[in-house]
């Protein structure tokens, strides 16, 4: 079933968000809708928060069909950078929170993260390039942390008053 996406500015999207303690079939189902709902967006990953709920809870594929590559999703419950790399990358990151707005956002190039996936295992990757950045701004959703955090004030502002005005005019049809 397909979420409605929380738009910011919104306090939810501020939040710390619960670790997961037990997977239930609850919290599968809540993984598939947000595997679709991302789809449909379209998205390249989306975070529990970002539909309204504080768990920590994050999905993604970066896999390109234009590319010929096939679809890799990811469920990640509880995941956790355990290391990263010195060297960067700067990617200009969107947001399905903060949709047609983007900016370049540097962050580590390689980061190393476990999670538990959807069958309760245990996983660890280390990811790369684009992988890497989008596991780390779904992970800083879970902790309240939006792309645009990482912008100067005046940037910030300028997008979170267009955010407004988006809201605004969304809510008038």
């Amino acid at each position: 079933m397909k979420r409605n996406i929380l738009i910011h500015p919104d306090p939810r999207l501020k939040k710390l968000c619960e670790p997961v303690p037990d997977l239930s079939d609850d919290l599968r189902v809540l993984a598939d809708d947000m595997l679709e709902t991302m789809y449909d967006a379209p998205g390249i990953g989306l975070a529990a928060p970002q539909i309204g709920i504080l768990s920590r809870l994050i999905v993604l594929d970066c896999a390109k069909s234009d590319n010929g590559e096939e679809a890799r999703p990811l469920v990640m419950f509880n995941p956790r950078v355990l290391a990263s790399s010195d060297e960067r990358n700067v990617y200009e990151e969107g947001c399905l929170s903060i949709p047609d707005q983007y900016a370049d956002v540097e962050r580590p190039k390689l980061v190393d993260v476990e999670w538990m996936d959807a069958n309760g295992n245990a996983q660890r990757e280390e990811f790369d390039g684009l992988w890497a950045t989008c596991v780390q701004h779904e992970i800083d959703h879970l902790d309240g942390k939006l792309f645009i955090d990482y912008l100067k004030p005046l940037k910030r502002q300028l997008i979170t008053r267009k955010m407004v005005k988006f809201k605004r005019d969304r809510a008038r049809g």
